[in-house]
Formats: structure tokens, sequence, C-alpha cells
């Protein structure tokens, strides 16, 4: 039995908004990486069940894939409250998931919100500069 969620358009945002913390693979059948990651995502899915760990297949969900600038798998995203707090190609070694969850769930959600909104009122006072 699977512990984790195969995520589709249809069910996509539905799951990141009903779930306040929400880890995504996105992977394909033909990646090697990925097949080598998906028992560690699946170990990891059943050590934290109070935690949605969802699937993304980029072969069948191009529109999701695309929308994330997914570019290279598999890429692991971890949305709490609906903010993406990590997103970062390749497999990782299950230590490292370990640490990465334990990081996102110590994560200041109204800190993490504060500093997007920082960040996005001084990118639209300066638009363009920088470059």
């Amino acid at each position: 039995m699977s512990s984790t969620v195969e995520l589709t358009k249809e069910n996509f945002d539905r799951t990141v908004t009903d779930n306040e913390f929400v880890l995504i693979d996105f992977w394909a059948a033909w990646c090697g990486p990925c097949r080598q990651f998906a028992p560690v995502y699946e170990k990891a899915a059943e050590e934290n069940p109070d935690l949605v760990f969802g699937k993304v297949d980029t072969e069948a969900q191009p529109e999701l894939a695309a929308a994330f600038g997914i570019q290279s798998i598999p890429t692991l995203m971890i949305v709490r409250d609906q903010v993406a707090v990590f997103a970062q190609p390749g497999a990782l070694p299950e230590a490292a998931l370990t640490d990465v969850i334990g990081q996102a769930r110590k994560l200041d959600m109204d800190e993490v919100r504060k500093q997007i909104a920082e960040q996005q009122a001084q990118q639209g006072q300066a638009p363009g500069q920088g470059e």
C-alpha cells in the first residue's frame, strides 16, 4: 500500500489548499534517479503520516511541471500553508530528506510570509534594476 498521493491537475490545487504541509516529488518512469529516490520518498511518507506526500508524473502532468518551472527531475518541492518553502532537483539521500523535512517543520510561516511580502515590495519599487 502506498503512502503517497498521485497529484494531477484535477486534485493538485485542492490537495495543496486543504493540507498545511505537502511534499511533492516531480518524477517520470524513464528517469533512473527518480526510480532510486522513490523508495526513499515512500519510506519518509510512512515515517511522517501527518504530512501529505504527493507525486507528480511529469509525463502525465506536463502542465503542472511547466507551472512550477520544473527543468530536471526528480525535483522535490515542499509547500507549507500554500507557500513553496523548498524546491531542489536531484535524488536526495534518506538522511538529507529527513533533514529537509525537519527544517521545513521548524519554519515560522508568519516570518516566511513577512519575508516574501518584503521581497515583493522591494521588487515592486525598482523594476529592471540590478541586472
